[in-house]
């Protein structure tokens, strides 16, 4: 009886902390959304407060009929639907789309994070997160080209939260929670008879960033990992921070990994530079030091660069929160290329291949915008578009796919992974509307 009371009494408490927590405020913005964004975003003081602010809007889904909106003279259709949590996209050499259908693995008991991470799972599952992972990649097959898969089909199951994906040669590569696998792979088959062997074990545990993302060199020599940190800003130790924040570098003959850059917080997007075959990643900055702070970001990566995480932000501003500090490294942290708002969870990042989508999307990236939980005002929830000139990004964002809250501020669908498929269309998971949507974007 005793212990059921006790239960009762944190569900109470917790529930009261949530109501607080979505009305408290650690600091209202003050600035105009795109003062977050580009090379040189407005860092406005920090502010907290003994709760953040919490606003995470209802994950209701779309009713029939409804999807996404395009800009003027784009089109967008439902290339799948039906799926479970899909997250991530990669799109195979005959034109077969693969997505990671994946949620988070579970915690262990000691690295739960007790109350503060039980009332973070309560909102993440209020955003539409949280729940059982599919833990499989299912194939997609549009064989008329008419923007719709006709064919779906499991192509590889019982994997460990899986999340990027790779193609080298014969052997497509997987980034799992916890270690980067292969399996042969042959043209057109839909369901992978290979048993998944493991190349090189990834940082796990608590895995408060659980999300590894996943590509290769042109030349298929090195695999590149992009993996967050296990905090927002290292409260649980340096000694959990081990190879995290950081991109690696795997050598896949060997398993041999090394740290290639570091102080990225939560790099989740990762993609080529089509114009300077540079790597490049988006990563979600902290949180809960105000609406305006800390900007979301897209930059370049150099080998052994550090980008300031946990103990500065945006090259040279330090965060106060973070004991012991390292001026040393902060001295050497790198400003990061591009703004991409404050809390806007930009997770997914793809640059136009040379080629595709005509010379209004030449060289540009898309961006997916997951959407915010720690701000007052929801922001987010979009995908857009950044243009490039001579590979360095050359303006403000442009909306490309809209739509995702409706007039209540519900969360119909909330944007992950986005890639350019062979046939010009840009194709976008969504990971609670369960569904991978098509946008045909105008040319003119």
């Amino acid at each position: 009886m005793a212990t059921t009371r006790r239960v009762i009494h944190i569900a109470s408490v917790a529930a009261s902390a949530l109501a607080i927590a979505a009305c408290a405020g650690s600091g209202r913005s003050t600035l105009n959304e795109e003062a977050g964004y580009g090379p040189n975003p407005t860092l406005p003081e920090p502010q907290t407060s003994w709760l953040p602010t919490i606003k995470v809007a209802d994950a209701i889904g779309w009713k029939q009929g409804e999807r996404p909106t395009a800009p003027t003279g784009g089109r967008v259709t439902a290339f799948a639907t039906g799926l479970q949590h899909p997250r991530w996209l990669y799109e195979l050499p005959n034109g077969d789309v693969l997505v990671a259908e994946s949620d988070a693995p579970p915690k262990p008991a000691d690295k739960s994070g007790g109350i503060r991470g039980w009332v973070q799972g309560l909102f993440m599952k209020k955003a539409g997160s949280q729940t059982p992972s599919a833990n499989r990649i299912t194939l997609l097959r549009d064989a008329d080209g008419d923007g719709v898969a006709e064919t779906k089909s499991i192509f590889l199951e019982n994997l460990n939260s899986p999340f990027g994906m790779v193609l080298v040669g014969d052997q497509l590569y997987i980034a799992n929670a916890d270690a980067v696998v292969r399996v042969p792979y042959k043209p057109g088959e839909t369901r992978s008879a290979g048993t998944p062997v493991t190349v090189a074990d990834l940082p796990a545990g608590r895995n408060h960033h659980w999300t590894k993302s996943l590509t290769a060199s042109a030349d298929g020599s090195r695999l590149y990992v992009g993996v967050g940190s296990n905090s927002n800003v290292a409260e649980n130790g340096m000694t959990e921070e081990v190879r995290r924040a950081a991109v690696l570098e795997i050598d896949p003959a060997t398993g041999a990994a090394q740290v290639f850059a570091s102080g990225l917080r939560n790099p989740v997007g990762i993609d080529w530079n089509p114009a300077t075959r540079e790597l490049w990643v988006a990563v979600n900055e902290r949180d809960e030091i105000g609406d305006d702070l800390v900007p979301d970001y897209m930059t370049s990566v150099k080998r052994g660069g550090f980008y300031g995480w946990p103990y500065s932000y945006y090259g040279q501003h330090i965060d106060r929160r973070v004991e012991p500090q390292r001026p040393e490294l902060v001295a050497e942290a790198i400003k990061p290329d591009y703004a991409l708002g404050s809390h806007t969870a930009s997770l997914g990042l793809a640059f136009v291949p040379n080629g595709r989508l005509g010379p209004r999307y030449q060289g540009g990236a898309f961006v997916g915008q997951h959407g915010s939980w720690n701000r007052s005002r929801p922001v987010g929830y979009r995908v857009i578009f950044i243009p490039f000139t001579g590979g360095k990004p050359a303006g403000m964002p442009q909306e490309i796919l809209t739509g995702f809250l409706n007039e209540k501020g519900e969360a119909r669908g909330r944007p992950v992974g986005v890639r350019v498929d062979r046939r010009g269309g840009l194709l976008v998971a969504d990971d609670v509307g369960n569904a991978v949507w098509r946008v045909a974007l105008p040319t003119g």
